[in-house]
């Protein structure tokens, strides 16, 4: 069952894949092909049982791009439980609204930069 499971999550995000938002194609225009500090981005890319928006392997950042639907109390839930499955296994995750995407892409990007700073500054911890 495990199997058939993870064939229908694989299959929902090639579907979505091939669907996607306005604000989606926009930023996957500007985050593919490693033009964010030469990090690989992939688009609708399953982890555990949910399929992220924008995910990079390397620094376990996962890019959600919110639509109005994410607004409503339901959504807001299941967003919530989403953010802290991931956060809990190691991920980052980062909020866009679609309208943040569409109307301001520079200061979209230059917030991505910004957490990938975060993500890979040395730890002051240690001291």
């Amino acid at each position: 069952m495990v199997g058939d499971e993870k064939k229908e999550l694989t299959r929902k995000a090639r579907n979505l894949r091939n669907n996607m938002t306005r604000a989606e194609i926009i930023l996957w225009s500007r985050i593919r092909l490693k033009q964010i500090d030469g990090y690989k981005f992939r688009r609708q890319y399953p982890i555990l049982d949910f399929i992220t928006d924008f995910y990079c392997h390397d620094l376990k950042l996962v890019i959600e791009v919110d639509g109005e639907v994410h607004t409503l109390p339901s959504q807001i839930e299941t967003d919530k439980y989403r953010d802290k499955m991931l956060l809990n296994n190691g991920y980052y995750v980062i909020h866009f609204t679609n309208h943040e995407i569409e109307t301001n892409l520079k200061h979209s990007l230059s917030r991505i930069k910004q957490i990938i700073a975060e993500i890979t500054s040395p730890s002051l911890e240690y001291c």
